[in-house]
C-alpha cells in the first residue's frame, strides 16, 4: 500500500530511541523527510541519519523554547512541517503518590505534557499551511489504568489524550487531524533499560530481566496475546493516521496493548 508520505516533512520529538526511534525510521523508510530532535542524539539515530538522512536537533523539549527550536529547524531545512508526532515522555517509578514532590511533578509534566503543548503550538500555524496535515500523540493506556508506581506520568498522559481531542475539534474543520496512540507495555529502553521497569519486576518476581518482560509482565497484566508491543508496531499505525489513507480519521484514540485492556 503507498501511505503516500514520501517528500512529506514530519518532526518527531524524543527521536532518539524507543518508539521515537522506531517513527523516525519508519517515517525515513517511506520517503518522508524526517527531523528528530531528543536531549543527545544516539548511535541508532546517528545510523538513521545515514540511511535515510533524517535530520538530528539536540535540544531539551522540556524547556519552554525547545520544541519551538525543532520546529524552526525543520522549517529552516524543508520549508514546510506536514507531520508532527509528539513521542516525548517520561516516567520514573514511585513506591507511593506521597514521594512525589511538586518539583518531580513539574518535570514529569515539562516532558510528557507540556512538551507536545509546546511542539502544536509551533507546529500548526505551518500544518495549517499544508496540505491535510496531521499530529499524533503517544499517549498511553495508562492515562487511563490506576497504576500507582507512575501516577504522575498516568496524569500527564490523560492530559495528552484530553489535548488531543480539543486540538482535533478546533483544528478538523481547517484541514489538521489530530490523533492519539495509546499503547500498552513496548520493548523499549522504558522497560529494558539498567534499572528501568523490567529490572524492578525481575527483582520483585525473583527471576531475569528478559523473563520478566517475556513471560511476568504479560501473565500480570493481562495482555492477551502473551507478549508486549514492539515498537515497529507503534511506528506502522504512526504511519497510517500521518497518511491521506487515514483522512477522515481525527480525534481518535488507538489503543495498542494485545488485548490488556478488557472493557469498551
Amino acid at each position: 500500500m503507498d501511505l503516500q508520505l514520501k517528500g512529506k516533512v514530519a518532526v518527531v520529538t524524543g527521536g532518539s530511541k524507543g518508539i521515537g526511534l522506531a517513527v523516525a525510521e519508519a517515517f525515513g523508510r517511506e520517503g518522508a523527510h524526517v527531523v528528530a530532535g531528543s536531549r543527545s542524539t544516539t548511535p541508532e539515530l546517528d545510523a538513521l541519519h545515514e540511511k535515510y538522512g533524517v535530520g538530528i536537533v539536540t535540544v531539551d523539549l522540556s524547556t519552554a523554547d525547545g520544541p519551538d527550536t525543532l520546529v524552526r529547524h525543520a522549517m529552516d531545512q524543508y520549508g514546510r512541517v506536514d507531520i508532527l508526532v509528539n513521542n516525548l515522555g517520561s516516567a520514573t517509578g514511585r513506591a507511593s503518590f506521597l514521594d512525589v514532590d511538586d518539583a518531580e511533578w513539574q518535570r514529569i509534566f515539562n516532558m510528557t505534557l507540556f512538551s507536545a503543548v509546546r511542539a502544536s503550538r509551533a507546529a500548526l500555524p505551518h500544518l495549517l499551511d499544508a496540505e491535510g496535515g496531521s499530529i499524533i500523540n503517544i499517549s498511553s493506556v495508562n492515562a487511563r489504568l490506576p497504576f500507582p508506581m507512575v501516577m504522575d506520568y498516568s496524569a500527564a498522559k490523560a492530559g495528552l489524550t484530553s489535548l488531543t481531542k480539543s486540538l482535533s475539534e478546533e483544528f478538523a474543520p481547517r484541514g489538521v487531524r489530530v490523533n492519539a496512540i495509546a499503547p500498552g507495555p513496548v520493548r523499549t529502553p522504558f522497560w529494558t533499560a539498567p534499572g528501568a521497569f523490567a529490572d524492578a519486576t525481575a527483582a520483585a518476581a525473583g527471576t531475569t530481566a528478559q523473563e520478566a518482560i517475556d513471560v511476568v509482565v504479560p501473565q500480570s497484566m493481562g495482555i492477551s496475546t502473551g507478549r508486549v508491543t514492539e515498537a515497529r508496531e507503534v511506528a506502522d499505525l504512526a504511519l497510517f493516521l500521518a497518511s491521506p489513507r487515514a483522512g477522515n480519521i481525527t480525534g481518535a484514540e488507538f489503543t495498542i496493548d494485545g488485548g490488556q485492556i478488557k472493557t469498551t
